[in-house]
C-alpha cells in the first residue's frame, strides 16, 4: 500500500520499514526490523500506525518506551508523514507506553514512581553499544594488518571513502600507506561514537577506551577485551531474546491451531 501526497512522493509501507530499521533494541543494539518486533505497518493519509511486540510482556519498561518513542520520531521524519502512532502489544506496561509515547508525555509523567532518569539510561546503553561496535571495527582493522601501535594512533582524517564503493581506505603513517577495509563496522562504529560525542573533529582520535579516553598502546588488549565481553553480552541477550519470541511466537500459533 502507497499514500501519495499532494505535495510529495508516494508514502510506502518500505519507507517506513526502512526508518524503522534504524531505530535498535537499546539492550541488543540490533534494529527492532531485524528482529521482528514490528508486526504490522498502516497508512491512512499522512497518518501511519505501527503495532510492536517485544520477545516479553516483562520487557524493561525503560528499554519499550526508548523503542516506541524512536520508532515514532523515526515515522515522522519522513516529510510526507504528519503524524505516527505506536500500539505496543502484550507487554506488562503497554497502556502506560501507548498513551506516554501518543500524548508526547515525557517518561517521568507516564512513570512517575520510576526510579532514574531515562536519559542516564539511553546514555548507558549507547556507550555499552559503541564500546561493542568499537570490538568489531578494531577486529576488521586487525584482519587487514594494522598492528595496535597503529590502530590507536588514527585519526577520523585517516578515512577515506570512495564513491559508490561498500569500503573505506584507511591512512597511515603520514599517508606513507593505506589499509582497504569493508566499510560496514567503521560505519556502525561512528554512528554510535559520534552520537556519544566521542568523535567529531577530524583530528580526533578513532578509538578510546571505554571512559572516553585515548588508548595506550600498552592497554589496546585490555581495552580491546573489554569490548569483546560488551559484545558477547549483547549477543547472549540476543540470543535469548530470539528464544523467547519464538516460543511466544509458538504458543500464538498453538492457540490458533485450538
Amino acid at each position: 500500500m502507497s499514500t501519495r501526497t499532494s505535495d510529495g512522493p508516494a508514502l510506502t509501507r518500505a519507507a517506513v520499514r526502512d526508518r524503522l530499521d534504524r531505530v535498535t533494541d537499546p539492550e541488543l543494539d540490533r534494529s527492532i526490523v531485524a528482529l521482528e518486533y514490528v508486526d504490522a505497518i498502516e497508512i491512512d493519509g499522512g497518518n501511519v500506525g505501527v503495532d510492536l511486540t517485544l520477545p516479553t510482556a516483562w520487557c524493561s519498561p525503560a528499554f519499550a518506551w526508548m523503542m516506541a518513542v524512536d520508532a515514532r520520531d523515526e515515522v515522522e521524519s519522513l516529510p510526507a508523514v504528519e503524524e505516527a502512532r505506536i500500539t505496543l502489544h502484550e507487554h506488562m506496561h503497554e497502556t502506560e507506553i501507548n498513551r506516554g509515547v501518543n500524548e508526547r508525555l515525557s517518561f517521568a509523567e507516564s512513570f512517575p514512581d520510576a526510579d532514574g532518569d531515562i536519559a542516564a539510561v539511553r546514555a548507558e546503553l549507547d556507550e555499552k553499544a559503541r564500546v561493542a561496535r568499537q570490538y568489531d571495527a578494531v577486529e576488521a582493522l586487525l584482519e587487514a594488518g594494522l598492528d595496535p601501535e597503529t590502530i590507536v594512533e588514527l585519526q577520523v582524517r585517516d578515512l577515506e571513502y570512495a564513491d559508490g564503493a561498500d569500503s573505506v581506505s584507511i591512512y597511515v603513517r603520514d599517508s606513507s600507506f593505506a589499509v582497504t577495509v569493508p566499510d560496514a563496522p567503521i560505519e556502525r562504529y561512528l554512528e554510535k561514537a559520534r552520537e556519544t560525542n566521542l568523535v567529531s573533529a577530524p583530528d580526533d582520535r578513532l578509538f578510546r577506551t571505554p571512559e572516553g579516553d585515548p588508548i595506550d598502546p600498552d592497554s589496546f588488549e585490555l581495552v580491546h577485551r573489554r569490548g569483546r565481553l560488551a559484545q558477547v553480552n549483547m549477543s547472549s541477550q540476543g540470543g535469548i531474546c530470539d528464544g523467547l519470541r519464538e516460543a511466544r511466537e509458538g504458543r500464538l500459533e498453538g492457540t490458533v491451531d485450538e
